[in-house]
C-alpha cells in the first residue's frame, strides 16, 4: 500500500530522471501529482491529501510514447505526453509545477482487462472535466451528506475509477466521492517513481 504522506515526505523523495524510467513505464501506471496552483490547493485541501491529481499512463509501443489519459479541467478528458508534465506543461516550456510520482498495482493486470481499461478512457475523450463536482464533494464534506449525482461528465479520479473497474479493479469510495487519495491508499497502488 502506497501510505500517506505529507508534503514534506513527497518533496525528499529521490527525484528520477524521466530519460533512465521511460522505458520501465507501462499502461496501466497510475499517475498523481501534487500541484502548487490555486485549484490544486483547493483539492488537497478538501481531500486531506498532498495529491491533487490522478491519471492512467498509456504507452503506445508501436509509436514508442508515454501518454497520460487524465481529466482536465480546462480541456476535460485527454491524452497528452508525459513529457509535457516534466518539460512543457501547458505549453509553457516549463515543468508541472510541483510534484508528480508513478505507481502501479501489485499485481500483475492480464492484458485483455488492461485493455478494456484502456479502451474506456480513450472512448470518453473529450468528455467534459466536471467542475461543478469539486464544489458539489466539498458541500458534501461540509454538511456530512451522502447524497451523489451521476452525470456525464468527469474529475480525474473519476476517470481512473471507471476505467479500472472496467478491468475488474474497484477503488473504494470515501463516503460519496473518490479522489486521488482513496486511489493512493489502495492497499494494492505501490509507489515506483518520483518524476518532479
Amino acid at each position: 500500500m502506497a501510505h500517506p504522506l505529507t508534503k514534506k515526505q513527497l518533496k525528499e523523495l529521490p527525484v528520477m530522471p524521466y530519460e533512465k524510467i521511460r522505458d520501465y513505464l507501462q499502461t496501466g501506471h497510475i499517475f498523481f501529482s501534487s500541484g502548487s496552483y490555486a485549484f490544486s490547493g483547493i483539492i488537497q485541501k478538501l481531500t486531506k491529501s498532498v495529491w491533487s491529481h490522478v491519471a492512467i499512463v498509456y504507452k503506445d509501443q508501436e509509436l514508442g510514447r508515454v501518454m497520460v489519459l487524465e481529466a482536465e479541467p480546462a480541456v476535460g478528458i485527454r491524452l497528452i505526453p508525459l513529457s509535457n508534465y516534466l518539460r512543457n506543461y501547458k505549453g509553457k516550456k516549463r515543468p508541472y509545477k510541483g510534484q508528480v510520482a508513478i505507481a502501479k498495482l501489485n499485481f500483475d493486470l492480464e492484458k485483455p482487462k488492461l485493455n478494456k481499461a484502456i479502451s474506456f478512457g480513450l472512448d470518453e475523450l473529450t468528455r467534459p472535466y466536471d467542475n461543478w463536482e469539486i464544489i458539489r464533494i466539498m458541500l458534501r464534506i461540509l454538511f456530512k451528506t451522502g447524497k451523489r449525482e451521476k452525470n456525464k461528465s468527469y474529475i480525474c479520479s473519476e476517470l481512473v475509477r471507471d476505467a479500472f473497474a472496467k478491468s475488474g479493479v474497484f477503488f473504494k469510495l470515501n463516503n460519496t466521492y473518490i479522489s486521488p487519495q482513496e486511489i493512493w491508499l489502495d492497499e494494492r497502488v505501490e509507489l515506483k517513481y518520483r518524476l518532479l
